[in-house]
Order: structure tokens, then sequence, then C-alpha cells
């Protein structure tokens, strides 16, 4: 993604635009936690591994920060989350 919005906020209905901020952040933080782990897992320098994995780490806080606040303010998403959850469950035991 590197910094380029995958939608136009414009478009977006005014009720939907906090929702849609999140979700953009969100796939900001996971493009971030890919990139910093694809580095760490390149470079030979230990003391950069070390921090780039760090650093990755902190973007998945995140995540889970954007998420818990989309879950809030989105109920049909929190309850999807639960059913996918459960088809999971379901299926691998």
């Amino acid at each position: 993604m590197l910094s380029q919005l995958p939608i136009d906020l414009k478009k977006v209905k005014k009720e939907d635009i906090d929702k849609e901020i999140l979700r953009v952040g969100i796939i900001a933080e996971y493009d971030a936690v890919s990139l910093y782990e694809q580095m760490a897992s390149i470079t030979e320098n230990e003391d950069m591994k070390k921090i780039l994995l760090d650093i990755a780490k902190e973007e998945k806080t995140h995540v889970g920060e954007f998420q818990a606040l989309l879950l809030k303010i989105d109920k049909e998403q929190e309850e999807e989350l639960k059913k996918g959850a459960e088809e999971v469950e379901e299926k691998s035991e």
C-alpha cells in the first residue's frame, strides 16, 4: 500500500466514513507488518532484524487497536467476526 488509500473516501457515505477510515488503518498496519517482517527475513544484521521484528510487533498492536474500535462502532462486523471464528473452530476440530 505504501501511503496510498485503497478507496476514495470522498465517495463513502457520511455514516460509514469512520468505519472505512479504521479499515484503511488496519490495511496500512498489516502492510507495515508485512514490510518489516520481509525486511527482517533478508537482513543479515542481527540488530536490524531484532528492531524490525519489534516494530512489526508494535504494528500488530496497532491493528488490534483499530479493530477494537471498529468492532465498537460496527456491530455487523463484530457478529461476522464471531461467525468466522466459529466456522474455523468447527472445521478444524
